[in-house]
């Protein structure tokens, strides 16, 4: 299989946040823009793989910023790993008051996908070919934080199976 650029699996999405968007107040939910997060997500890891793809898993989910009914809300989400069957996909969630034109970083997060066959199994995708030196730096962080991820799970599955052995 041949490697992808991450250029080529890059996506931005954006949605005009409305009232059913937002508390009372006038602000928008955690859960729309983590809807739409997963969204962006999951068309950047669908581009990268060309095939259906699952979140596996929500990393880190961090809210920055505020957004409200009005705002424009953008994402723009990228590839930052691929391994075998599965990639870590960047999300960085931004709104413009278009009245005003100021934009304003609302939520980043880290998710993981897989790939998956016909079948619904999980299927070996592309290897992601980094084209600079910010590509390479957020591909080093997305190892890191996959290292942390698998030793905490390595601990999780550890836990099941003995839980005197765990912190309470």
């Amino acid at each position: 299989m041949k490697p992808k650029p991450q250029s080529a699996s890059q996506s931005i999405l954006t949605h005009f946040l409305l009232p059913e968007d937002a508390n009372p107040a006038g602000n928008i939910h955690g859960g729309v823009i983590m809807k739409h997060i997963d969204s962006a997500a999951g068309v950047a890891a669908f581009r990268h793989a060309r095939r259906n793809v699952v979140t596996a898993s929500i990393d880190r989910l961090d809210f920055i910023h505020p957004a409200f009914v009005g705002n424009l809300l953008m994402l723009k989400a990228s590839v930052n790993l691929a391994g075998r069957t599965s990639m870590e996909v960047g999300v960085r969630a931004e709104t413009e008051d278009l009245l005003s034109g100021k934009i304003q970083h609302v939520a980043s997060a880290y998710l993981t996908f897989v790939a998956l066959d016909a079948a619904g199994h999980p299927t070996p995708i592309p290897e992601l070919l980094l084209e600079d030196e910010q590509q390479q730096r957020r591909h080093r962080m997305a190892r890191a934080r996959r290292k942390a991820r698998l030793a905490e799970k390595q601990q999780e599955t550890a836990c099941d199976e003995d839980p005197d052995q765990c912190p309470t």
